[in-house]
């Protein structure tokens, strides 16, 4: 009788062990989850991009004329003052001559002076005939005063000492000709290296001249060197008249008005700085990114409200979040809560331990945040990263709380 009922015993109690086995294989077991709560608080709506601040005018200086550029004594970041003189400009040497022109330029030497001496001749002949002329027209003036020449024959002679006169005045004038001509074929005879720099009469060179306060941006031209007409030589420009520039895509350019607020961040400095669109280009262009795709790109200029930092430089590479939407009081939940339901817009949210789905009606959206218009309330549970195992009903238990 005993053993009859210690083997109902064991029977029962290996009953019960598989039915506990059972059990525990087909129950529902939770899933972790994450968890967030539906929160209402401030919400800012950013377009984010690289930006490059700029100094809004730049001068670029560059040669008016041809010439030899001396050297530039300043360095980039140099201050300079309007008018004052960065570099100045020589004239250039001649050019060096081959044997055949410098023959040629022998030849019109000699023939100058041949040329002077002629001029020469013909001036002592003129002078010569200018002397007997006044030494005639004396004379008859004298006999003319008792009627022994008659007047007539006086004008005559008068006429001839203006002419004489007229002779001499043209040979000197031949002979200031002719002197030239040889100071010139001379001239075209001298070689590089034979002309002084600094001629003496002060007017050697052209000095150029910082149009603006400011510093030196860039020097393109540095060491002494010929330079040619337009030639760049140096940018300048006023460090306290900063500007950031911005290419926008053109769908987030038409979201952005003048006088948007803008937050510079990332320019290597510990705070941000408070900015304000300016304006947006009426012109796009076409941009390849870095995943070679073409974008249609606006540039938007964006003014500080503040002096610009020292520390902040001209072509610097800055972070600019231009505000396009705020609102101190918004009901949001994270991005990652959101999945699309029949393509409504839905969460899953935690209810007595389990995820039911709700839809819900979202506005406006950031990489992080979502503006939640209905379908949740404040203090309400939502499930994040909802995957493939979840549906309406699951058993759920937060991992946080798990751990």
């Amino acid at each position: 009788m005993a053993s009859v009922f210690a083997k109902s015993l064991a029977g029962l109690a290996v009953a019960a062990a598989i039915g506990g086995a059972l059990y525990v294989a087909f129950s529902e077991k939770p899933i972790l989850v994450d968890l967030a709560t539906v929160e209402t608080g401030p919400l800012q709506v950013i377009v984010a991009e690289d930006g490059i601040s700029r100094i809004r005018n730049v001068y670029a200086i560059s040669s008016p004329i041809a010439g030899h550029l001396d050297r530039v004594e300043f360095s980039v970041g140099d201050p300079v003052a309007k008018g004052e003189s960065i570099t100045s400009i020589h004239p250039l040497d001649p050019p060096f001559l081959d044997t055949r022109t410098r023959n040629e330029l022998m030849a019109a030497i000699d023939a100058a002076r041949s040329n002077l001496a002629v001029a020469e001749v013909e001036l002592t002949r003129a002078r010569t005939a200018r002397d007997l002329a006044v030494a005639s027209q004396k004379r008859a003036s004298k006999l003319a005063e008792t009627n022994i020449v008659s007047q007539s024959e006086l004008e005559r002679l008068v006429g001839e000492v203006e002419f004489a006169e007229a002779q001499v005045r043209s040979a000197e004038a031949m002979i200031a000709l002719r002197q030239a001509e040889l100071a010139s074929a001379q001239a075209r005879l001298v070689q590089p290296g034979q002309t002084p720099a600094h001629p003496a009469n002060g007017q050697c060179c052209v000095n150029i001249v910082s149009p603006i306060d400011g510093i030196i941006l860039s020097l393109n031209a540095k060491s002494e060197q010929a330079a040619s007409v337009g030639q760049l030589i140096a940018e300048v420009g006023d460090p306290s008249d900063l500007e950031i520039t911005v290419d926008l895509l053109s769908a987030d350019a038409v979201k952005v008005r003048p006088g948007s607020p803008v937050l510079i961040t990332d320019w290597g400095g510990p705070d941000a700085l408070e900015a304000e669109v300016e304006r947006i280009e009426p012109s796009g262009f076409t941009k390849v990114s870095a995943l070679g795709i073409a974008e249609q790109r606006v540039n938007a200029i964006i003014a500080l409200k503040d002096p610009p930092p020292a520390e902040l430089g001209h072509g610097f590479r800055v972070i600019a979040n231009l505000i396009i939407w705020s609102s101190d009081a918004v009901m949001q939940v994270p991005v990652s809560s959101l999945y699309r339901d029949g393509g409504n817009w839905a969460v899953f949210r935690m209810e007595d331990g389990r995820a039911r789905v709700t839809p819900v009606e979202i506005g406006h959206m950031t990489d992080r945040r979502t503006e939640i218009i209905s379908g949740l309330s404040d203090g309400d549970q939502v499930l994040l990263y909802p995957g493939d195992a979840l549906e309406d009903g699951s058993l759920i238990t937060d991992r946080a709380a798990a751990r």
